[in-house]
């Protein structure tokens, strides 16, 4: 495994050895987990307008659910990314994979764990990838440049925030072999979350610290072929989110991104905050922009925001996990709102407070789906509408 440090000074992630391609260390891998899936013929939805909001056309109850508990026993899964198409199938990955991470082991200590487990769209789970013991792997998980998988990490050794480390980022290949790993802790803090934004062959990695309550971006350029991903700059863009540790969600602070190309915006959901942020030049700036402002602090339907993503009509989709401003009325809120900041609707997965963390959206043929983690059931549920 190669490391690159940042130099802080500088802004710069540079090697501090020779390149990726050469020094890759095989990851450990599990056997194949198998999990039973569960499929609601009835819950099928054929009709999707592509133009409206998302929750309200969803089915009252996923189509398919699926353990994400890796052949140890890991659990508390995190994460959720979508392999896209296009992605190199040489490798057990498949377009429309859903990848989870787990954050705990399997005496459910936080921070300890190490696994990525792949769904199918029909359910069936296998163990991807596993990474060194006491990892910790974060919701800061996703795709790059349709060859590699990029997740965080943030360890602990007791399972408890107050022997909380830095971690770092780990870039793994498409057969789930750790090539390298990005670390400092100025700029690498607690990596709680992630969104990669790709232009070509250059992407940024925007960062969720959890441990700082602060965003970084990193530049990269990934050449055509081979490992290797050259490091071009990493900016400290935001900060100023409140941020503690917190004996039933182990860490409160920013996390969940989402990435508006079009303004050049990044969406911030800071839990401890209780609020979505917009920071403006996210993409350009060479310098931190505070918070950004407020976009959506609706204090009736947001409870803890975590993962943050786009639903296909433009419209921001947030998971809220509960740590804050609880409501027992309504637990585990997905809740969709405009960018400007108006309540659209909300959609509830788990009756149990906490539940509720990593999502993503897709588009399919005609119609899209929904993937989001249940971590207190330890499974992940698939909502389509419309044509999978």
């Amino acid at each position: 495994m190669s490391r690159l440090g940042i130099r802080s000074n500088r802004r710069e992630l540079r090697p501090t050895c020779e390149g990726l391609e050469s020094r890759s260390l095989l990851s450990a891998m599990g056997s194949a987990l198998h999990a039973t899936a569960e499929v609601h013929a009835s819950n099928r939805h054929s009709g999707y307008r592509s133009g409206s909001p998302l929750l309200p056309q969803l089915p009252a109850t996923p189509q398919v659910t699926a353990s994400t508990q890796d052949s140890s026993g890991d659990l508390n899964p995190y994460g959720v990314a979508v392999v896209p198409r296009g992605f190199l199938r040489d490798g057990s990955l498949r377009p429309g994979n859903i990848l989870v991470s787990n954050f705990n082991n399997p005496d459910n200590l936080q921070g300890t764990g190490t696994s990525i487990v792949r769904v199918t769209p029909g359910g069936r789970a296998t163990l991807f990838a596993r990474t060194p013991p006491g990892t910790g792997l974060t919701t800061a998980l996703g795709v790059l440049s349709n060859r590699f998988i990029v997740v965080g990490n943030l360890p602990s050794t007791n399972g408890k925030s107050d022997t909380a480390q830095a971690g770092s980022i780990l870039l793994l290949d498409r057969f789930g072999k750790q090539l390298a790993e990005f670390s400092d802790p100025k700029l690498v803090n607690g990596p709680w979350d992630l969104t990669i934004v790709e232009h070509g062959s250059r992407a940024s990695i925007y960062i969720a610290n959890v441990l700082s309550g602060t965003i970084t971006r990193v530049d990269v350029q990934v050449p055509s072929r081979g490992n290797n991903v050259v490091i071009k700059g990493a900016t400290q863009i935001a900060s100023g989110y409140a941020h503690r540790g917190d004996d039933a969600a182990f860490e409160l602070g920013p996390t969940g991104l989402a990435y508006d190309a079009r303004s050049d915006t990044l969406y911030v959901a800071s839990t401890a905050d209780n609020a979505i942020y917009a920071v403006k030049d996210a993409g350009k700036t060479r310098r931190d922009r505070g918070t950004g402002s407020v976009v959506f602090a609706d204090q009736k339907h947001l409870h803890g925001p975590l993962g943050l993503t786009f639903t296909p009509n433009g419209d921001l989709l947030v998971a809220n996990g509960d740590a804050v401003n609880a409501d027992p009325n309504q637990p585990n809120e997905l809740v969709e709102f405009t960018r400007k900041g108006k309540f659209v609707a909300q959609k509830s997965i788990n009756d149990t407070p906490g539940a509720a963390f990593g999502l993503a959206v897709t588009s399919t043929r005609n119609g899209a789906r929904l993937a989001a983690v249940d971590d207190v059931l330890n499974q992940l549920d698939l909502f389509t509408v419309g044509k999978p």
